[in-house]
């Protein structure tokens, strides 16, 4: 058995998420949200826990179904159980959607992992949100 120190854990990489400020105007985007892949069991169980407080407790996140990869099963996120689910419907292919029983859903856009920072500022713009670059943490 080694004393050695052992080497630190490699930090988990900043949460890309961007939560519009509480207005009292409905918006149809809640925020938006940078995954850093695709993967439906890696990149929502680290938006939740990422998420801020007063959004209380999601038990479901809708997906795009033709983009996520990785099998829907029940996630444990702040020891809550939350329940991915997957849709095809054209009228919302890139947002994701959660929901709070109670409380609502919130809608986050999903800038495309691949994006550069440019074409997330692009698409902030075009769905309503502030697109100045650096917006997101990297």
């Amino acid at each position: 058995m080694s004393n050695a120190p052992r080497p630190p854990r490699p930090a988990r990489p900043l949460l890309r998420l961007y939560v519009a400020p509480r207005s009292t105007v409905p918006r149809r985007i809640d925020g938006a949200w940078w995954p850093r892949t695709f993967d439906l069991l890696a990149e929502p169980p680290q938006l939740l826990s990422g998420l801020p407080r007063a959004w209380d407790q999601i038990v479901s996140v809708l997906v795009n179904g033709t983009v996520w990869t990785g099998a829907p099963g029940r996630m444990l996120v702040r020891n809550q159980a939350v329940r991915p689910c997957r849709t095809t419907l054209a009228h919302a292919p890139s947002t994701t959607v959660l929901m709070a029983p109670g409380h609502g859903r919130r809608d986050l856009l999903v800038v495309p992992p691949e994006a550069t920072e440019q074409a997330a500022a692009s698409l902030m713009s075009a769905a309503g949100l502030p697109a100045e670059q650096g917006r997101f943490a990297s």
